[in-house]
Parts: structure tokens; sequence; C-alpha cells
């Protein structure tokens, strides 16, 4: 041992003389630095629950609790910080797509009871959860891809010369760097009317398992390919990545799953049929919710057959959307395979007319039917039987049938749905002028965004606020339709606004068509009449239990006929959910 090892342990006897560097008071002093990494605080009404923040966290400090009632887009959920294991990393305040978590600069905090040191910020009382300072996710600095990839699209100017389909979808590098921004949070899944296991199909896309994609798509959704493409897209608007910037393309990515093989190679992947059970059901209807429950009822082992009035299977997929949205060859892959499983098909057959209702009620053991709104309604204004006023759902049969309309040069639409859209849009592919009326705010109108934007892009003229007047035979055209406009009032606290016609306001459109499209209701006259007073309620939609079961037992019915939103995965989950309540039925009660 040397000197200096001897002498060193004394010269610490100097700092005796300095000013100590402890502080004396530390409750009461030194202040954490302005952006200094504390105590977690949270914005619980901007926080979606969507829980990145306890996938990311290293040391398990986080786990998500119930503090609010689950809504769309909101699982209620929040995050409960564990001080015991959190380490003040702030991945958690990194990540957090809605940019609700942060960490103020507050550091000391005393008490003897360790559970407190286990608490949920925001919800949980404390001192520094409004406090502005401390650590939050610097601006411009992100660990998720807020913007999407874009799609190839053919632009307005081609696309309005044909019906060729718009949307080109995604290339496989494409989907994979879309799927790349999932964080799996699975708000999608509890908002999707099917509850489709989302971040389980675009994990597979990640994992480039077409085949694990395609059986988990077809466990909720026997219309991929038709779905993938027209899918009203809930899930989408309550998307995390939607508060980074823009939602993930979820409905696209299922559209490329699809698109990624073969109908013959469903047959290898897909579950097989149940063996057959003796019983057989009936569906009326071959759109999205017939469809959807002669797939499963099949797979269950039950006889089914399908009863349809139009040529072709495929309801309002084949006859009430344009080929350019949906393709003619995607609707029938997806009708194929169901074929395929043994569901018969009788196509062309009026129920009423062809077959009365009374011999399908007697012949098999439960009926479901999805028959869709076919009535459109009536503006109620004179002049609406003049020649030139046409039906919107007529117009686009005919051209699934392929039928020219005979709409002239210039066409007015009543409405601000996807049908009056789709008019529009097919109207400007056979060379017509369109102006499309809507008689409350642009933000009011129930068609998809894209298909109001895409509308617009291809030369739609779209005026809001406008009410139909009359309908005139023209002077040098067919007709001509005035219309006013209204003055938006408020309707009371949590209501739309809604229209009131100024008075004395008047303009004129010109045109050789008018195409009311503001709506339909069912049609039932194909039912004896005491049973339509059963299962009708007060506002003529079909009235049903959770299983879509009608108030006559062995009756199930499902699709826009029994549901508000009208939409084709909507009446997917209908038939889904049927074909489980007839399941039940037939195996517990009527035996």
């Amino acid at each position: 041992m040397s000197l200096k090892d001897i002498i060193a342990p004394f010269s610490v006897w100097k700092r005796v003389f300095e000013k100590p560097y402890t502080n004396k008071k530390p409750i009461e002093s030194r202040p954490g630095a302005p952006r200094y990494r504390g105590f977690h605080k949270n914005d619980i009404d901007t926080c979606i629950g969507c829980g990145t923040c306890e996938e990311i966290c290293q040391n398990a400090a986080i786990d998500m609790v119930p503090v609010k009632e689950t809504q769309h887009g909101d699982s209620g959920l929040r995050p409960r910080i564990d001080y015991g294991r959190c380490c003040w990393c702030a991945l958690c305040v990194d990540i957090c797509p809605s940019g609700s978590l942060g960490m103020s600069n507050e550091y000391l905090w005393v008490d003897d009871d360790p559970e407190v040191y286990r608490f949920t910020p925001g919800f949980d009382e404390t001192s520094w959860n409004t406090s502005e300072l401390g650590y939050h996710r610097a601006e411009g600095y992100d660990l998720l891809e807020g913007q999407r990839v874009p799609m190839p699209m053919l632009s307005f100017e081609e696309s309005r010369k044909s019906f060729v389909e718009m949307v080109q979808g995604y290339s496989t590098k494409q989907a994979k760097a879309e799927a790349d921004r999932c964080i799996s949070c699975g708000l999608c899944v509890a908002t999707c009317p099917a509850h489709m296991r989302v971040p389980d199909y675009i994990k597979a896309i990640r994992d480039d398992d077409m085949v694990e994609g395609l059986k988990i798509v077809y466990q909720a959704n026997p219309l991929p390919a038709s779905c993938g493409r027209v899918c009203s897209h809930a899930c989408e608007y309550v998307c995390a990545m939607k508060h980074k910037g823009e939602a993930l393309s979820i409905r696209w990515l299922k559209r490329y799953i699809v698109d990624q093989i073969y109908l013959g190679d469903y047959g290898s992947i897909l579950k097989e049929c149940e063996p057959d059970n003796g019983k057989s059901v009936a569906i009326i209807g071959s759109g999205p919710g017939g469809l959807s429950a002669a797939y499963y009822l099949r797979l269950l082992g039950y006889a089914v057959t399908i009863f349809d009035a139009n040529e072709k299977a495929g309801g309002m997929l084949r006859y009430g959307i344009p080929e350019y949205r949906l393709p003619y060859d995607q609707v029938e892959k997806d009708i194929a395979f169901i074929e395929s499983l043994g569901v018969i098909f009788k196509q062309d057959v009026r129920i009423g007319i062809d077959i009365d209702f009374m011999e399908i009620y007697g012949k098999h053991d439960a009926i479901f039917f999805s028959t869709g709104l076919t009535n459109p309604y009536a503006l109620d204004i004179v002049g609406e039987d003049l020649p030139g006023v046409m039906s919107p759902l007529k117009m686009l049969a005919d051209v699934t049938n392929g039928t020219k309309p005979e709409i002239g040069s210039s066409v007015v639409v009543v409405g601000g749905g996807n049908v009056a859209m789709d008019a529009a849009r097919t109207s400007r592919r056979y060379g017509a002028d369109v102006t499309v009326l809507y008689r409350r705010r642009e933000v009011d109108m129930p068609a998809d965004s894209e298909e109001i934007h895409e509308a617009r892009g291809e030369g739609c003229d779209i005026i809001v606020q406008a009410i139909p007047l009359r309908i005139e035979k023209g002077d040098h055209t067919r007709l001509k339709l005035f219309w006013g406009e209204a003055e938006m009032v408020s309707d009371g606290p949590g209501r739309r606004p809604k229209p009131v016609l100024i008075e004395g306001s008047e303009f004129e459109v010109a045109c050789d068509t008018v195409i009311p499209a503001i709506g339909q209701s069912g049609d039932f006259s194909y039912l004896p009449e005491d049973m339509v007073s059963k299962l009708l309620g007060s506002r003529g939609a079909v009235e049903v239990d959770e299983f879509h079961r009608t108030a006559i037992p062995k009756i199930y019915a499902g699709g826009d006929i029994t549901n508000p939103k009208r939409d084709a995965i909507s009446a997917i989950a209908n038939g889904h959910s049927a074909a489980k309540g007839i399941d039940i039925y037939l195996n517990n009660i009527a035996e």
C-alpha cells in the first residue's frame, strides 16, 4: 500500500469548511426543470383508452383500468401508473396517439401508504395534473406515422369516362407499410358492426401471411371482396391513428388480403361445413344480409335455399352500387364461394307471384328475410309524375343489366346519400351535366365523405340548403325544376338544425331528368297481411331481438328493413347474428 493510499481518506476533511451541496429543505424548494420528467398527468377527456402506453412500457408499470363508460372511439379505460416499477423513461408520453398523456415537473411525493404510488393520472386527484410544466412530446417528434399510404386511384378526368374501378388497390409494399401504422388498440373491433378482428388480420399482412388473414376475415365477414371496397368503415372513424393525422386504411387492407388469394384456393383454406343436420332454412333476399346468414348457417350443417327476385344474386351490392366502386366480378367471387358450400340459389323468383310465401314457410324449419329497401320515397311536389322523373334504383339497376339509361344531357339529383352520389356520378359517366340538390348543410349529408369529394371532383355541382318546390315541363329541355333556398333553424339541444324554406326565394334548373334519391322504404307485399301487422313496428321497420328473431318465432329478419344504419357491414352482422339465433332456436326450442 502506498503512502497516497493511506493519506487519501483524510483529504475529505477539507470539504468540512466548504458550502454543502445538500438542500436543508428539499420539500420546500428546488422545483424541477420546466421539461423535467416528473409525475404523470393525463387529460382523461382527450384520452381514448387505446392502451398504447401500456403496450410500450418495458417495466410493466402501466395497467389499463375502467374509468369511464365505453363509447365509440373510447374504450373507457385509462392508464394506472405503478411508481414501484416506473423508470420515468417517458416512452408512454412519446407514443400516445391522442397526446393526452404527459409528465409534470413535480418529483416530490411523501406518503406512508405505499399503495398511493399506484394511481390513475387525471382520475385520482393530484396537485400536478393541471400543471403546464413538465415533459410533453415535442412538436414534430413522432414515434408513429400519422399519414396513411396513398391509395393508387384513377384521376377524376379518367374515372368519369368509364366504369373501370376507380380505386386501384395497394401493392404488397404499400399494404405492409400501411399495416405497420396499426397500434393494435382494438377500438376498431368494438365499433365494427361485425366486430371483425381488425388488428389480427392487419398483423397477418405485416407477417405476409394471407392465408391466416383470410381465415380471420371470414370468421366475421363472408363478403370481404365486396366489403373491402364499399364498407362504410365506421372502424376508421374511431381509429386511434386519426388523432395523429389520418386513420388507418382498414377497409383497403381487408381488400388487399382477398385480392391476393384466388377463389379456387378458398376451399383448402377456410373452415369446412359441419355434417348435414337434416334441417332446412329458407332465406328471402340475396343481398349482404341474406348471403351472410346463408354462409354461417351452411357452416353449421343446415340445408340453405335463397330465394331472390333478381336475375343474379347480390342484392344492392350488384344492383345498387355502380361497377366503378364495386366490380361485378368481386361480387361474384364472394357469392361463388358461398354457393360452393352447397347453398342453393333460386334467382328470378318473386315471392307472392312465382311462389307463395306460406309454401316456403311450410317447407322449411326457419326463415330469414332481408329484402332491403326497394320503394323510393317521393318528393311530394307538383310535377313529380312527369316523364323524365326517374327512380335512382331503377337507373342503377338498368346500368347493371346493360341498359343505357335515357337521361339526356342534363340531370338533377335530389338527395345527399350514397345512392344520390352514385346516381349523380353514373350520370356523369354517360356524359350528362349533373346538379345535386340537398336540403341541409354539406356536413349533414349522409353520403360517405369520399363519395362527396369524388362526385365534386368528377364535375357534379352540389348545391346545399336547396328545397325542391315543383317540376314543370321544360322550354328547351325535357323538364325544369324549381327550388328554394333554406335557412337552418335550431331544432333543440342535441339535434341537428332543420331546413326551413326562405319565403320568396326561387331558383330554376333546366334539365332532361330529375332523380329523387331521398331514401327508400321496404316492400312487404309478398307477406300475408296478418304477418305484416305482427312483424312491423310503428316506424315501418321489422322489429327483432338481439338474435334478429321477429315476433313470429320461426321468422328472422335483418339488413336495412331492421336497422337504421343501412349499410352492407351492418346487414352482414345481422345475418351472422340471425344464423346464431336460428341455430339456438332449432336446437333448443323447436324440439
